[in-house]
């Protein structure tokens, strides 16, 4: 029977030696000592270790994989599966959850850029200068509509939504700025699932990630900057992202140029 000592348990395990102490304080790992008190480690613990490192990388919390390791011990792969099916279908509740979450904030953040994006007020900060935020971002389905606003002057009455509308068919940007921001659109619509027609423009639809939102929302606000004649509407649900593309007719071109013809 092969046994090891900790230092071979660790080298074989590639798992410092403090690590399996406390995998033995927490009942995961059981060690047998010596006569003269080294702590000895069954043929089996190599295994079982591959097995808590296993469970540990789905989220799962050290009673629940103590109590699955007990389950494990009789030999039943039925019964191992049995108990880890309801702690992975909690392990996907809470991580949507989190998605959707931090999906909001992240349509927060994009909102809060483009504020501050715009032009400063003259003298210093105020209530309603920008740079304060007070609203916290909730979880679930968040619409964040990037469109040119009026100037500041204006900002009482607030954006027009139709204003893109008159706005120049007309990119400020050339040379090698233009071509970095083609590319950078064609890179991030390739990780589209889908295009549909919708009116005056595209809708695409991307799998949800947080750092795609991030992306998608940031280059939105910058191709604004260059190009105001683009609409933008950024739709973020735990389980898409949809980005609808807007543009005046005369400007179908550039829209299918940057962002594709539907499939």
């Amino acid at each position: 029977m092969t046994t090891y000592r900790i230092s071979q348990l660790a080298e074989r395990s590639g798992l410092p030696a403090t690590t399996l102490r406390f995998y033995e304080s927490a009942g995961l790992l059981p060690a047998g000592r010596t006569a003269s008190g080294y702590r000895v480690y069954g043929e089996d613990a190599v295994e079982r270790l591959a097995f808590i490192s296993s469970a540990k990388l789905l989220g799962l919390a050290l009673e629940e994989i103590r109590d699955l390791l007990e389950i494990r011990q009789a030999g039943v792969c039925a019964s191992v599966r049995a108990r880890m099916l309801p702690l992975i279908a909690d392990r996907i509740a809470d991580t949507d959850g989190r998605i959707a979450e931090l999906l909001a904030f992240s349509a927060h953040l994009a909102a809060v850029h483009i504020e501050l994006s715009g032009p400063a007020p003259a003298g210093a900060c105020g209530p309603d200068c920008g740079c304060t935020t007070t609203s916290t971002p909730q979880a679930g389905p968040v619409l964040v509509t990037l469109s040119p606003t009026r100037p500041t002057a204006d900002r009482t009455v607030g954006p027009d939504p139709e204003e893109w509308r008159d706005a120049p068919v007309a990119c400020t940007l050339g040379g090698a700025e233009l071509g970095e921001r083609t590319e950078q659109w064609r890179a991030l619509v390739e990780k589209a699932e889908q295009r549909e027609e919708i009116t005056d423009g595209l809708r695409l639809s991307f799998p949800p990630d947080v750092e795609l939102a991030g992306r998608l929302a940031a280059l939105a606000a910058a191709e604004q900057g260059c190009c105001a004649f683009f609409d933008f509407t950024l739709h973020l649900t735990p389980s898409a992202i949809q980005l609808n593309v807007r543009a005046p007719e005369n400007a179908a071109g550039m829209l299918a140029h940057l962002f594709g013809a539907p499939a």
